[in-house]
């Protein structure tokens, strides 16, 4: 501006729609729970979707929504504008079908259970993973000139292969959050892997089961671990998605309250609320 005129940076469009995505995924997911909470707590206008008796899940129209924004995503041709659209509608989707992740890992409504905190930490993993995508970190650590063409083969493979091992440790030894944020993180992931496993993790069993006094040391680490970090975090996703149902309570909770006939749809006594 030392001329006076003002000067605009160009602005990379490229990044416009999965911005949008990302957008639509954290507004939708947050709607959706309050949404959900209200019909826990039997306020507001509205009830679980339940024709002929049996419930459909958001998960029903996430996935349709998903599918529709994937594939115009991919055959869209409308520069810019059309694929914020696509991306907009594709994040919309994943939104609804990650608030019933626990749903389809378990096979069975835990919604408002112990088990459904998976949709919410999952969610946040996606979010914090995209999000840093986005300001510049890549996977396993490779920059927008991190193919084998600038790398060489050699380089660019041996990330590849170092990245996902790291990965698989983590997730070996029960570390499932950092080994997430390993892919995009290289050295969370390592100090992950490098660290004693979770003590009921498949490393664990492998290798711990003849050595008692390191299967030892891994109880009292995660014991540490968790007295420190567990409230913390649940009293995070209690905030943002409320908190879990006792089990005499499950039965009467909003989407999920039963697959076919247990939601709860405005009539009866309302559950305390979240």
């Amino acid at each position: 501006m030392g001329d006076g005129r003002l000067t605009l940076t160009t602005v990379d469009t490229g990044r416009v729609p999965p911005l949008l995505a990302l957008a639509a995924l954290v507004v939708t997911f947050l709607v959706t729970r309050g949404i959900t909470r209200m019909i826990r707590a039997g306020r507001g206008p509205f009830r679980n979707v339940s024709p002929g008796g049996m419930h459909i899940h958001h998960v029903v129209p996430g996935v349709v929504l998903m599918v529709i924004g994937g594939f115009g995503a991919i055959f869209v041709e409308g520069g810019v504008v059309a694929e914020s659209v696509a991306a907009v509608v594709f994040g919309v989707g994943t939104g609804l079908v990650l608030d019933e992740f626990a749903l389809i890992v378990h096979l069975h409504d835990v919604y408002w259970s112990e088990q459904g905190r998976a949709s919410v930490e999952v969610t946040v993993l996606t979010v914090v993973v995209v999000g840093m995508v986005l300001i510049g970190s890549s996977p396993f650590d490779m920059d927008d000139r991190g193919g084998p063409q600038e790398q060489g083969v050699l380089l660019w493979a041996v990330n590849i292969v170092v990245g996902t091992l790291i990965a698989v440790v983590a997730f070996a030894k029960g570390k499932f959050r950092m080994g997430v944020l390993g892919v995009v993180i290289p050295l969370v992931g390592a100090v992950s892997a490098i660290r004693l496993a979770r003590p009921r993790s498949p490393w664990a069993h492998r290798f711990y089961a003849s050595r008692p006094h390191k299967l030892a040391r891994a109880t009292r680490r995660a014991a540490r671990h968790d007295a420190r970090w567990s409230g913390l975090r649940t009293r995070f996703e209690n905030a943002i998605a409320g908190a879990p149902s006792r089990p005499r309570q499950q039965d009467r909770d909003g989407d999920g309250g039963g697959d076919q006939d247990g939601g709860r749809d405005g009539d009866g006594p309302p559950p305390p609320p979240a």
